[in-house]
């Protein structure tokens, strides 16, 4: 390991964080990552490789890289972060949220875990590499993406449908949410690696009644039925299903913690502390009210009603989930898919696997790595369509009173930096063996 790289990390992932690339979902008002896709760019220009910008829509703009390998006949590792970044009220903040603020240990910032930090800790790697001269053992892509946050369309989406001769020959990849460390005790931790991801569906109910004035007795008003059901769905708990990830890691971890697993799977999450959510999400499928539009005027009673619900599903239990999902809101309401996107699952196995929990030893010898699943979305989704086995690893030690899960889209969200320097030595050594 290069101890520059090492000792670059941070001033990488500062840069990063004040580049503002707030992604609202509204092209209106989304800041773009032209800016930030530039400075990778160019970092990555400084280190002798060739990086191509690809804008999908003014200043949504993607990077593209290869690094040759040792052994072009092997299948290449696709290395991929997004730019974007969901918003951040100022006023809720201990600090500047686009600033790089540095205090008690952390990096603060939008982006800090999610995910700038292995963006910065990618970038430090291979320009370590140019300095020594390292070829890495098969060839790497390196694909920094727009719009992650809102849906994939102006980046992963988009370079796999415009561009996926740039992934000819990408077996695996490696990208967000997993790596990162959850303390057992003071002599083991164990390091969450993705394996799986829910599907994604985003859905509009629509209920219709008879408008009229809103002094009047009335007894078919589209928001009161648009009400009633989205009450219903948000009060509603779907089954318990155990997917073959959620059921291998609460088997580790219950091993881990040295208790039985038991037979209500809910008993072990509520042991696992600051990740029991992150964690508990993947036991069901889920389906939450998000948004209500209704009306145009206070004594106007509309003729319809409207609702966004955020329903993230397991593996294999896509439609079994939608005819639940209808019983509970009715037969009156009308369902329309704004986006949906499968789950992703893999087997945890396999010489990736094996290396990253070597790498993540040689730095930790009391790492032990478990699959696990997450209850959001990742690039993986995109880059799955062109049958690349995908994994998230971004190596992070953490301290274990961090409400790591939280930070995710929270206030105050912030990366240590010690842990970005731990992140870039597991990386580097993930790189050069697997």
């Amino acid at each position: 390991m290069n101890d520059t790289a090492e000792g670059e990390v941070v001033g990488i992932c500062r840069d990063l964080l004040r580049i503002d690339t707030t992604n609202t979902g509204d092209p209106r008002t989304t800041a773009g990552e032209r800016d930030a896709a530039e400075y990778v760019a160019q970092r990555l220009g400084e280190a002798g490789i060739d990086a191509r910008i690809h804008e999908s829509a003014p200043r949504r703009a993607n990077v593209l890289a290869r690094i040759p390998g040792a052994d072009p006949s092997r299948g290449a590792l696709l290395v991929h972060g997004h730019l974007d970044v969901v918003p951040a009220d100022e006023s809720e903040w201990s600090v500047p949220p686009f600033e790089g603020v540095e205090r008690d240990g952390y990096l603060w910032g939008r982006g800090a875990i999610d995910m700038k930090d292995f963006d910065a800790m990618v970038l430090a790697v291979v320009r370590g590499w140019h300095r020594t001269g390292f070829v890495p053992p098969r060839d790497i892509v390196l694909a920094f993406t727009a719009d992650e946050e809102a849906g994939m369309q102006y980046g992963s989406q988009y370079l796999v449908r415009e561009h996926a001769a740039a992934f000819e020959g990408c077996t695996e990849a490696i990208g967000e949410v997993g790596g990162f460390s959850y303390t057992v005790g003071d002599d083991q931790r164990l390091y969450l690696v993705e394996t799986a991801e829910k599907g994604i569906d985003w859905l509009r109910l629509h209920a219709r009644g008879r408008p009229g004035h809103g002094s009047f007795v009335h007894d078919d008003n589209a928001v009161t039925a648009l009400a009633e059901a989205v009450a219903r769905v948000g009060r509603h708990r779907f089954p318990t299903v155990l997917t073959p990830t959620v059921r291998t890691f609460l088997e580790q971890v219950s091993q881990a913690l040295g208790i039985d697993m038991p037979d209500d799977p809910q008993l072990a999450i509520a042991k696992l502390g600051p990740i029991a959510g992150l964690i508990g999400a993947t036991l069901r499928n889920t389906a939450n009210p998000t948004r209500l539009e209704a009306g145009y005027k206070d004594n106007v009673i509309p003729g319809k009603a409207s609702a966004t619900i955020d329903c993230r599903t397991l593996p294999g239990q896509e439609e079994t989930f939608l005819a639940q999902l209808r019983e509970v809101i009715g037969p009156d309401v009308e369902i329309e898919h704004l986006q949906r996107q499968p789950a992703v699952e893999t087997s945890f196995d396999g010489a990736l696997v094996d290396a990253m929990a070597a790498a993540l030893r040689g730095e930790d010898p009391t790492a032990r790595t478990v699959p696990y699943m997450l209850s959001g979305g990742t690039d993986a989704k995109a880059f799955r369509t062109l049958g690349i086995r995908c994994f998230g690893f971004v190596p992070l030690k953490l301290p274990a009173d961090l409400p790591f899960s939280t930070l995710f889209h929270g206030v105050d969200e912030r990366v240590p930096t010690d842990g970005l320097q731990f992140g870039v030595r597991v990386l580097d050594r993930l790189l050069r063996t697997c």
